[in-house]
């Protein structure tokens, strides 16, 4: 009886060390739908970082605003072997096909930053709709009436709409008493800047100048619309919003031409989504997952098994918070500034 006992505890550490095995050594795909904002390269050398510290692999494809690429991109994941997706969706309709495949083989996928409306895809962002109420709230301190215009993300991602929403929340007492006069407003393709831009020339245009506030959903979009503010005389007098704390977003706020961007530490956020995936690929359920919930809230309703990071709004006033935080250094932050901001001095 004792041999049994022996035998059967040498097979359990035998079990036991292979599955302590399998948990090294994995390999985590990650899809990324375009690097043309700096924040992903922030995101990716948390992923990465996360992944060496854990022994696993990090493999990666750019699908460079492709949706159609991002199919292929993730097929391409799977066939070098990874046992976990991480995916920042282009189009988050688009890329179901490729959810399904991974499903299939069963290969875990944590949509990243973007929603993903498939229980089989984990999701994993900020909490987008209290982004979209902080850009409004801080505008509305500096501007409390007058006409407003509203530069959205692009149409085909989720977020764009979960921003919106939260902006015209705070928004919209003021637009109904008529203090508040929503003047233009329109997606941005890609969220790229020079499309922002080319809006926002055209509100300022069709309004004679007339435009006192511009909640702008992300730091590119922001930049694109003061560009367009800047051609006019205007950047500085009229309050603009973004997110992501871009270094030249944050630069533009201690100069004075952008009020407000909104620090979703993309550090945390590559960090736990790494682990998540890593966690998801040993085995473990989606529920398991420390800190989730259930999120319902996309256009579908789908219920998804979701973590969501708190953000921060950053203005003049606590510029500090993110200089403090190493995020970004005091000579990039205050280069050129000669007003009066305290984290500067």
């Amino acid at each position: 009886m004792k041999s049994v006992l022996k035998l059967m505890a040498g097979v359990a550490v035998i079990v036991s060390l292979h599955s302590v095995a399998q948990a090294k050594d994995l390999v985590v795909g990650v899809s990324w739908s375009n690097f043309q904002e700096e924040r992903w390269k922030t995101d990716e050398a948390a992923i990465k970082a996360a992944l060496e510290a854990s022994g696993d692999k990090y493999i990666s494809a750019d699908a460079q605003s492709s949706a159609a690429k991002q199919l292929t991109d993730v097929e391409s994941l799977i066939a070098q072997g990874a046992n976990a997706l991480i995916v920042l969706a282009q189009d988050s309709d688009a890329i179901a096909p490729a959810i399904e495949k991974a499903a299939a083989e069963g290969i875990p996928v944590v949509g990243y930053d973007r929603l993903i409306e498939n229980p089989a895809a984990f999701y994993i962002t900020f909490d987008n709709k209290e982004v979209g109420r902080m850009q409004a709230r801080e505008v509305f301190k500096v501007k409390p009436e007058g006409n407003y215009v509203f530069i959205k993300g692009n149409s085909a991602d989720p977020n764009a709409d979960f921003l919106f929403s939260g902006q015209i929340e705070v928004l919209k007492e003021a637009i109904d008493a008529g203090k508040v006069k929503n003047v233009g407003e329109a997606y941005t393709d890609g969220w790229k800047p020079e499309i922002a831009q080319k809006n926002m020339e055209q509100f300022l245009t069709a309004n004679d100048n007339k435009v006192d506030a511009v909640v702008a959903s992300n730091d590119g979009t922001g930049g694109g619309a003061i560009a367009a503010l800047d051609a006019q005389g205007l950047a500085g007098s009229v309050p603009v919003s973004g997110q992501d704390a871009d270094k030249a977003a944050l630069n533009r706020i201690a100069l004075g031409t952008q009020t407000v961007s909104v620090w979703k530490d993309s550090r945390e956020l590559g960090k736990r989504a790494a682990e998540i995936a890593v966690e998801l690929a040993g085995g473990k359920k989606m529920e398991e997952i420390a800190g989730v919930t259930t999120f319902d809230g996309g256009p579908k309703g789908v219920a998804m098994q979701s973590v969501f990071l708190a953000p921060l709004p950053i203005t003049k006033d606590n510029l500090n918070v993110v200089i403090d935080a190493g995020w970004i250094s005091k000579d990039e932050a205050c280069q050129g500034v000669k007003g009066d901001v305290a984290a500067c001095k």
